[in-house]
């Protein structure tokens, strides 16, 4: 951590990529800009001299303004050649750590991006890496500058008299406790601002998003009352935290820049003895008034750079955020067989948390293999081990004999397709929302896949068609149309490995037949892998699972799991109705006694 803070400037400007030497340029700029304001300063020194020695003229006065008006002119184009240089960094500052974060969340195990709440990730991702921008843009290239100055300033100071440089730093020791005071008192109460921050973020968030369901069932009082809750404490903290601060804050604005009170009584009391001449005397005064801007300017800079140090270390957690490890170097499978030797595993890493334990299954190559049991048995956390979401605690899952730890993340989106039962439309046109499942497919490919899917009548029914935007068709297409846009991107994707993870839970049912038979003709010749809680649905698969609080019970077709696992034969009668299950059992008996 000690080695963050020491380069926490070196690390964010690691994402400036080819653009890092501009911002050296930028800090040049701006030491050339701030050092040409004082120039101004010396140029009257030289007029009242003359005007002290009556040697002073008009073209003199002329030469001396004119050099004046020139320094200016440089500190304005300096200033704004820094300015520029500067943002051009900052932004590709900006590119770089979202770049790098969405990528990093695309690499790490989903639990580990789950385990931060949508307000925490939208508050670092948009609202304080945008907030990195004006710090970086213009306090750290400026503060070069403005350090600059006050040290030209106390040089000059030393060399008309070493005593009025001592006395313009009088107030420096007690401004500087107090800016140490105020660091610690803020720096100690940053976490707790980030979790205020980022719980009130998250409750605006789920207040916006689930706003349909708090008016259908007429909740929008107790509601609202948690999003302005949440607001208040938000407001309350930082109120409390600034007022924490406030008396050593002002006191070190207050006397950071007050270098007046030393510089002076002393130049006026040298100049009084003969120690100095008066142009000196005015020189020093003008010098110390010079270097107010600066001081004041690096006081409010140190407590925004402080800021973002904060910042950078917060982004840093994410940014290092562990990894799925992944092989250099890609080993191919010997066919789609994928088999589960031994798997335990645990979201937390404790093994007391367990939720699986000691899977063995095979998924045999171009099987149909069902998972179903009662709710939380494990058969969602099965499917994604699979598709390596996580990692499995112990044991191993092989795809063709290969270890998927082995697998680049890559090949195994190659190898596997998977359709959860919540299904993510983005916010492009329908067609490339299909078009996901394999970038490189022809328009008339998509289409063929959206037909095959059953989504073709749906969507020709929209007012643009596959043009339609997905964020105005997904108000009005139905959970089951949602699901259908899902399996066409799967079936345009072609992978040998197939998941549907609830896929169809959504279906109308006068539709359930025709995608039930478009899948199965799809998907024929493929690994096949369907958790179900419609047991209708995975009637013909070839081996049925059935799990229960992370264990494998029973394991078989449909008719010797009916025979042989009461769970199975409980799940299937909830399923189709008991009186459907008296006549059918008749039916069977009927028929064997025939």
């Amino acid at each position: 951590m000690k080695k963050k803070k020491e380069n926490w400037l070196r690390t964010l400007l690691g994402y400036a990529g080819g653009y890092r030497k501009k911002f050296g340029q930028s800090i040049v700029l701006s030491v050339i800009s701030v050092t040409a304001g004082l120039l101004p300063f010396f140029c009257m020194y030289e007029i009242i001299c003359r005007f002290v020695d009556e040697t002073v003229t008009a073209n003199t006065i002329l030469i001396w303004c004119g050099l004046a008006l020139l320094s200016y002119c440089i500190r304005i184009l300096c200033y704004a050649g820094s300015t520029a240089a500067s943002h051009q960094v900052a932004y590709h500052v900006l590119e770089g750590l979202r770049l790098k974060l969405a990528d990093r969340f695309l690499h790490a195990p989903l639990g580990e991006v789950q385990s931060h709440s949508i307000g925490e990730i939208k508050n670092i991702m948009i609202d304080k890496i945008e907030g990195i921008e004006p710090p970086l843009a213009h306090v750290v290239p400026e503060s070069a500058g403005h350090i600059v100055l006050p040290v030209i300033s106390i040089v000059s100071l030393a060399v008309i008299d070493w005593r009025i440089a001592l006395a313009s730093l009088v107030t420096f020791p007690a401004a500087f406790v107090c800016m140490a005071l105020t660091f610690w008192i803020s720096g100690k109460n940053f976490d707790t601002y980030n979790r205020s921050n980022a719980r009130m973020n998250s409750m605006i968030v789920e207040y916006i998003e689930g706003i349909e369901v708090i008016k259908a069932f007429g909740r929008t009082g107790i509601s609202y009352e948690k999003y302005a809750r949440s607001i208040t404490d938000y407001r309350t903290f930082v109120i409390q935290w600034l007022s924490s601060t406030w008396i050593t804050m002002k006191l070190a604005f207050a006397l950071f820049p007050s270098t007046l009170l030393g510089t002076l009584p002393v130049s006026l009391a040298l100049a009084s003895k003969g120690s100095i001449t008066a142009p000196q005397a005015a020189l020093a005064v003008m010098l110390s008034i010079s270097m107010v801007g600066s001081l004041a300017k690096l006081e409010v800079f140190a407590n925004e750079i402080k800021q973002m140090q904060l910042v950078v270390e917060e982004l840093e957690s994410m940014l290092t955020m562990e990894s799925l490890p992944e092989p250099e170097h890609r080993t191919e499978p010997t066919g789609t067989a994928v088999k589960l030797e031994q798997v335990r595993f645990s979201y937390t890493g404790k093994s007391e948390e367990e939720v699986l334990h000691g899977l063995d299954l095979t998924l045999p190559q171009g099987s149909f293999t069902a998972l179903v049991g009662p709710s939380g048995g494990g058969k969602s956390t099965v499917a994604k081990l699979i598709a390596r979401f996580w990692d499995v605690s112990d044991g191993s899952i092989t795809i063709g004999g290969v270890d998927v730890r082995n697998m680049t993340l890559s090949q195994i989106s190659e190898y596997v397709s998977f359709v959860s039962q919540d299904n993510f439309l983005f916010r492009c046109s329908l067609l490339e929302n299909i078009r996901l499942g394999n970038p490189s497919a022809t328009d008339d490919e998509v289409k063929a896949a959206a037909r095959a899917a059953q989504c073709e009548e749906f969507i020709q029914k929209l007012p643009k068609g596959y043009d339609t935007p997905a964020g105005e068709a997904g108000k009005q297409l139905s959970g089951g149309e949602k699901q259908r846009i899902a399996i066409a991107r799967m079936i345009l994707k072609n992978a040998p490995i197939v998941i549907l993870d609830e896929a169809t839970a959504f279906t109308d049912p006068e539709n359930e037949d025709k995608i039930q038979q478009s899948i199965a003709a799809l998907t024929k010749g493929k690994t096949l892998l369907v958790i179900a809680h419609r047991l209708s649905t995975i009637r013909q698969a070839d081996n049925i699972v059935v799990l229960q609080n992370g264990s494998i019970v029973a394991q078989g077709s449909q008719e010797e799991l009916l025979d042989s696992c009461p769970l199975y034969l409980d799940m299937w009668k909830a399923h189709i109705g008991a009186r459907e299950w008296a006549v059918s059992s008749a039916k069977k008996e009927e028929n064997a006694y025939v």
